[in-house]
């Protein structure tokens, strides 16, 4: 968002007057404003926290005040912690405004439903199993406002193709929503109960638990991506005909990958399996990957090392899982005529599949020393044709399908500059283009230039 469309900043504008007319009602309302002063101080302190140690927002806060104000008051506390919260990327005041305004929206319609539904009773009383009715409606509700304006700030200010904004949103985020809920509605009990406020707050003792736990796993994440992208970066060094090669690769697997319907945490891993696929060249004499002419049947042999050298470097990282394998094996053929070790069909282990179309579909698709970028519609086509032999079809067809919704923009190009418009930027299937030979990744491999 740091050159934000002009539709995306009236959106944003448009649920910044969404939420001026949740909150017009406020005077009202008979409204308890120590409780309400009381959570947003509360939430403010725990958002600044957890911005500085990147664990995300303070739900259990937020609901707990749906659970216990009146909806235009339970809006209200989230108003100072979103607002005065640090954000990481410009534009800064457009993004607090975003983020506070899809968020007061979200508690008001949780606060609405659990207003509507009696829930505020259930909690004083407390009528604990009727009291799960209302909150877990109120929990839905905020989940749903989450998901539905999360999705239009995607399509507009990212561009992220309609049909994918949404897809897998609100199951993604109802489960830690409803623990987040649970905890709420514990704070909302305990808050009403004899044990007043300082009772309420204990709730939040374990979530920091949790918080603490996530910010460690964050770090870890971290760690790994920085590990990642140091080994890539040496690669792009090394090679400077393939830059951007890796990170482009990661994309087409991942755009695979969720197209075939895989969870997540797999599609995280097929997208590291396509960034590593050509770190085995660190292995290999920087001489044969800038040679510029015919390869002779010796230095052939040495490149088609460069998996196995792969495979030694990463084979110890275990956070990569499968896609250790992928290191391995993506210039392994369905037929069996790949190397290095010759696998044919299912043998290939299912991440090799994925990153070897890939892989081709961006050598094809970009420039090179010694050829231009070939058509979208061209590397499509060389692809569908090399199905069943060299290529999984499966893979072909979920690389074709996922093209056609969102289309290809590689951005870096093997010899820096600026990328053609390719005709991948509109649904790739329907283009034309001549068929062209299907490489591997370069012209240094053994279905490159050269090669037999």
């Amino acid at each position: 968002m740091d050159a934000v469309p002009a539709r995306a900043r009236v959106y944003v504008a448009g649920v910044v007057l969404a939420v001026l007319v949740c909150l017009s009602p406020l005077p009202r309302w008979h409204t308890p404003w120590w409780v309400m002063l009381l959570l947003a101080g509360l939430y403010a302190g725990s958002e600044l926290v957890a911005r500085s140690r990147s664990v995300g927002t303070c739900y259990p806060v937020l609901l707990a005040g749906a659970f216990l104000l009146p909806p235009p008051a339970a809006a209200l506390v989230v108003l100072p912690g979103a607002l005065l919260s640090p954000v990481a990327q410009r534009p800064f005041t457009l993004r607090r405004v975003w983020r506070a305004g899809h968020l007061t929206l979200a508690v008001w319609a949780a606060a609405r439903v659990h207003w509507e539904l009696g829930g505020r009773d259930a909690v004083a009383a407390p009528d604990l199993p009727y009291a799960l009715v209302p909150a877990g409606a109120a929990v839905l509700a905020f989940c749903l406002v989450l998901t539905l304006l999360d999705g239009g700030i995607l399509a507009l200010a990212d561009r992220t193709p309609v049909g994918r904004a949404w897809r897998g949103q609100f199951s993604r985020s109802l489960a830690p929503i409803a623990v987040h809920g649970l905890a709420g509605l514990m704070m909302a009990v305990l808050w009403r109960s004899p044990y007043g406020p300082v009772a309420a707050l204990l709730v939040l003792l374990p979530m920091c638990v949790a918080w603490w736990a996530f910010a460690q796993y964050h770090r870890e994440r971290a760690a790994h991506r920085a590990t990642i992208r140091a080994l890539v970066q040496a690669v792009d060094i090394k090679d400077g005909y393939t830059r951007g090669h890796s990170e482009r690769v990661g994309r087409a697997s991942m755009m695979i990958a969720r197209e075939l319907g895989m969870d997540d945490e797999r599609v995280e891993t097929l997208r590291f399996a396509g960034i590593l696929h050509d770190v085995g060249k660190l292995g290999v004499p920087t001489r044969l990957l800038r040679k510029d002419g015919p390869l002779t049947p010796e230095e052939r042999r040495v490149i088609e090392l460069h998996p196995e050298y792969g495979h030694e470097m990463v084979r110890g990282i275990r956070f990569l899982g499968e896609a250790r394998a992928a290191v391995l094996h993506h210039h392994e053929r369905l037929d069996g005529s790949g190397y290095p070790y010759g696998l044919a069909g299912d043998r290939i282990p299912e991440s090799a599949r994925v990153v070897a179309v890939a892989d081709a579909f961006d050598a094809m698709t970009s420039t090179r020393s010694y050829s231009r970028a070939r058509p979208v519609a061209a590397a499509v086509e060389e692809l569908q044709r090399c199905a069943g032999a060299q290529f999984d079809p499966r893979m072909v067809g979920a690389l074709v399908r996922a093209l056609g919704c969102d289309g290809w923009r590689p951005a870096v190009t093997a010899d820096g500059t600026p990328a053609p418009a390719l005709p991948g930027d509109t649904p790739a299937p329907s283009l034309s283009g001549g068929a062209i030979p299907a490489r591997g990744e370069d012209a240094r491999d053994s279905v490159g230039r050269g090669a037999p």
